[in-house]
């Protein structure tokens, strides 16, 4: 074939500047003065408006001169090669870039869209809704939801997961108030931003879970009210689990009967991992709760973002209208929905299966406390909560390793999320290369290893001051 990447000669093409490629590469941007009058050195990448891929017209002749497919084909097989680079040092985002889904590349030549309702079919013929229906019914089963009691559909990522159970939940209580704490993902404050909602940020103890003395006390205050309530299954930062029991608890407390709160349960990464850890608490339809939602291309892995959000059957009539031109209902966010994306899902749940899963997530635990316990020998500080395959540490002082290895960030501290495509062999090469670097940036005494007290707790810091 013509200009496939396989095949093309990349030393009769020219080459394109290799900043293009370039994983590592920074640029210094103005210092800044943060809100709280700390000062930090914005690293970012190279400005994508001067490394961009100009879309240009074909010449006359390039059918037949064939330049064009093999320059395309020569920055697709470079690209693929920075691809593979930056895949080498991933670390820090909950990603699972352990899959292959060759079998499935004989599906890329149809356009499938699942228009509308997942469980209605419309008027267009090229869907998936078969696929997406299979794997819906996967995730009520593990949630426990009997097939005639749940509704949902295949998302475009954990974020709209988090939309449309925000949603249904103020659909269900129009006057209802959003509680949630302040570690919740952003997306949870976009919500009530776009549907105008009020919303109360309560507290989090030092492991980033929810306090619950905080949100009882917030609930009292605003008792007059129905509570809508997003309960987080592993927060972003510190992969924290919210105590959904003791959230019902504390509801019951206030006064607040089953009739007079929705709780959505954002699982983005460990909604599908809890189910299949010992002792861990349940989340599941047989408590209080009106909606889950998960992130597909997180820990199941997949090529694109996609998700899953489950609600009760009885809450949809409040968003779901019928849409003549689909021939079909809808009560999903977007109108247009990737077909591709069930099938991928439903690949995956086929292949591993619940004991699959279960392994995966065995493995996960192990190698998270496996770095956890080689940053602190260290003398590294860092913070592992019991649930989560997140460790917390120091953040290190160099912006151009913390690209390297792809390091979420915040404030002092940074993260590793340990997913099913991270070997001990990888840990190992990146603690390694950080023990070596923070020598060098400790060296002279000068510059002293941040206090982390304040973000993961003293025991769990090994300052100068706490070690």
């Amino acid at each position: 074939m013509v200009g496939s990447i396989e095949d093309v000669d990349t030393e009769k093409i020219e080459p394109l500047p290799e900043y293009y490629f370039d994983p590592t590469a920074v640029i210094n941007e103005p210092v800044v003065e943060k809100s709280n009058g700390d000062k930090r050195e914005i690293v970012v990448g190279r400005n994508v408006h001067s490394t961009c891929l100009a879309v240009t017209e074909p010449d006359a002749d390039d059918e037949l001169t064939g330049d064009r497919e093999a320059h395309m084909a020569s920055v697709l097989a470079r690209y693929r090669k920075s691809l593979l680079e930056r895949t080498k040092h991933h670390l820090g985002y909950p990603y699972n870039l352990d899959f292959d889904y060759g079998a499935l590349a004989q599906l890329q030549h149809f356009s499938i869209n699942n228009l509308g309702d997942p469980f209605i079919e419309s008027n267009y013929g090229v869907h998936s809704r078969q696929f997406e229906v299979g794997v819906l019914d996967w995730f009520a089963r593990l949630w426990e939801l009997e097939k005639n009691e749940y509704w949902g559909y295949i998302t475009n990522c954990g974020t709209e997961g988090n939309l449309h159970g925000i949603l249904v939940g103020r659909e269900v209580f129009a006057d209802g108030i959003l509680y949630a704490s302040r570690e919740s993902h952003y997306s949870v404050f976009k919500a009530a931003r776009m549907y105008r909602m009020e919303c109360i940020k309560v507290e989090t103890l030092v492991s980033g879970e929810i306090d619950c003395e905080d949100f009882k006390s917030k609930l009292l205050y605003h008792r007059d009210k129905p509570a809508i309530i997003n309960v987080n299954i592993g927060t972003t930062v510190k992969g924290a689990v919210d105590d959904l029991d003791l959230v019902i608890q504390k509801l019951e407390e206030a006064g607040f009967t089953h009739d007079r709160f929705y709780i959505h349960c954002d699982g983005a990464l460990f909604g599908l991992m809890m189910p299949f850890v010992k002792r861990a608490p349940k989340v599941t339809f047989k408590k209080p709760i009106g909606s889950v939602s998960v992130s597909g291309h997180k820990f199941v892995g997949c090529p694109m973002p996609c998700g899953v959000q489950i609600t009760r059957l009885e809450h949809i009539n409040a968003l779901s209208r019928d849409v003549e031109y689909l021939a079909s209902r809808d009560a999903t966010i977007m109108g247009s929905r990737n077909g591709h994306a069930p099938i991928f899902l439903w690949y995956t749940l086929n292949r591993k299966g619940y004991r699959g899963f279960q392994k995966e997530v065995q493995k996960c635990l192990s190698n998270a406390h496996y770095l956890k316990d080689r940053l602190i020998s260290a003398g590294i500080g860092a913070m592992l909560n019991e649930l989560s395959s997140t460790v917390v540490f120091e953040r290190p002082q160099d912006e151009e390793f913390i690209r390297k290895w792809q390091l979420a960030c915040q404030g002092n501290i940074a993260h590793v999320v340990v997913m099913p495509n991270i070997t001990i062999d990888k840990l190992d090469d990146f603690l390694n290369e950080l023990v070596q670097k923070r020598a060098a940036w400790f060296q002279d005494g000068k510059l002293q290893p941040p206090c982390i007290a304040s973000d993961v707790g003293k025991e769990n810091c090994l300052c100068a001051l706490h070690k």
